[in-house]
């Protein structure tokens, strides 16, 4: 079995994490990878897992999300982290490289794999299984239109217009009530109550709020884009727009004050464990710090802990809870594998793992192995988890301790409880890799 030739479709870091995986159980790999014949209009360098924005990948601490991630990978015997990890500038506490030096070692590291191939050139058909298709957020042209083809239409998005989202334990509940308008549905939304003064005093600051600048090919997705108008653009047309819009208070009583208020911010569960919300109706471009002060103006979310802020960008991605199951292979087929930020899944280091994870599935799967099923509370688990979570409307996420599943106990001091979270998360997955009998680190020939 292990002769058999998979294709990984896609150079980022999730294709490379994906070959680099299968190479180690022993599979020939080809690695599709279009440029330097082609680039996307984000991609300015030759080499494979080149990094277009930031060159952060977050934080290194295990009682973080990143770091929590970041050690869970290595334990899978990622290739990523290593590669970033020697090619590491000066960045405090978060793990930053020099981009064009870990774009260059992480080519060099697969290039060299004698089981991978690098096949320069654009992929414009998935071709025949065993396959894991890991093009990216800009995927288009015909194979764009061959994914839709087999996925079905209106399973793939091109645009990603998405709002902030916090967790359910920083949302102050002695303001913040539950309740449906005119008490249709089981309390189903959170109601953020606002007077008239305090109102006020929000759209002003949500007017005159500093936005993000879009690249060019985000501009021009933004303007054919017709159903993600940001809630500061929409406020812009008048005091009263966004107050009978997505803020509208009809329906709606304060329990403390018994009367409808000026202005309510719904929020809407964002997962089944109700451990996360997102804020109904506010897709936005400010910058990231403008949406932490001016959201947090809100009454009931002026200590909110924010786990994603609104984004609205050119971004390709599947409806992945109707489309995958939790290995991320695609349903109904038998060796069709997606990885990377077309998932569902959102950064650097949650693109390569999805591609790590996806190695490791169809792997194991091709070569009758006991399947490697990610406990719920890792972060790897919790991911894969968001992937086929069907409740509400399907956006992107990142690593965020929002995700993993309560502890048993209160832990109100925040550091305290992400350091148990990640102790948690991290025995958990040991014990599942002694289940299946997968050496930390991954497989060895």
């Amino acid at each position: 079995m292990k002769s058999m030739e998979i294709t990984v479709i896609g150079g980022g870091l999730a294709g490379c994490e994906a070959a680099w995986i299968l190479a180690k159980y022993g599979f020939s790999v080809t690695l599709r990878e279009q440029k330097p014949l082609k680039h996307s209009p984000a991609h300015k360098y030759d080499g494979l897992a080149e990094l277009v924005c930031s060159n952060s990948l977050k934080a290194s601490r295990l009682d973080s999300a990143s770091g929590l991630l970041k050690e869970e990978m290595r334990l899978l015997g990622s290739l990523i982290l290593p590669c970033a990890e020697e090619t590491a500038v000066a960045a405090g506490g978060a793990l930053a490289v020099d981009r064009y030096r870990f774009s260059d070692l992480v080519t060099r590291r697969i290039r060299e794999n004698p089981r991978i191939r690098v096949e320069e050139g654009e992929a414009v058909s998935i071709g025949e299984e065993p396959v894991i298709v890991a093009t990216g957020p800009l995927t288009d042209g015909p194979l764009a239109e061959e994914i839709v083809r087999v996925t079905g239409s209106g399973r793939l998005s091109f645009f990603d217009a998405a709002a902030p989202i916090v967790t359910a334990d920083s949302i102050d509940r002695s303001i913040v009530f539950a309740a449906s308008r005119y008490g249709r549905g089981e309390d189903d939304y959170l109601n953020c109550p606002m007077n008239k003064e305090e109102y006020e005093t929000f759209y002003d600051a949500l007017v005159s709020a500093e936005s993000a600048e879009l690249h060019a090919f985000d501009k021009e997705s933004f303007r054919v884009y017709e159903g993600c108008m940001p809630v500061e653009v929409m406020a812009r047309r008048g005091p009263d727009t966004i107050r009978f819009g997505p803020l509208k208070p009809v329906g709606l009583r304060d329990p403390r004050t018994g009367h409808r208020p000026w202005a309510v911010v719904q929020l809407r569960k964002e997962n089944e464990a109700g451990t996360l919300y997102n804020l109904v109706g506010f897709q936005t471009n400010l910058k990231w710090g403008e949406q932490k002060r001016v959201f947090s103006m809100i009454p009931g979310l002026q200590e909110a802990e924010f786990v994603r802020y609104g984004v609205m960008h050119r971004n390709t991605f599947l409806d992945s809870p109707r489309l995958l199951d939790r290995t991320f292979r695609l349903k109904g087929h038998d060796g069709l594998y997606f990885a990377g930020q077309m998932t569902g899944v959102e950064g650097y280091m949650e693109s390569a793992a999805s591609g790590l994870l996806c190695g490791h599935h169809l792997a194991r799967r091709l070569l009758g192995l006991p399947e490697l099923q990610l406990p719920h509370d890792t972060m790897l688990g919790a991911l894969s988890d968001h992937v086929v979570n069907e409740l509400g409307d399907f956006q992107p996420m990142g690593a965020n301790m929002g995700i993993l599943p309560p502890l048993p106990e209160r832990i109100r001091d925040k550091k305290e409880r992400y350091g148990v979270l990640a102790e948690r998360a991290m025995a958990s997955l040991r014990q599942e890799l002694q289940r299946i009998g997968l050496p930390e680190g991954g497989p060895t020939l």
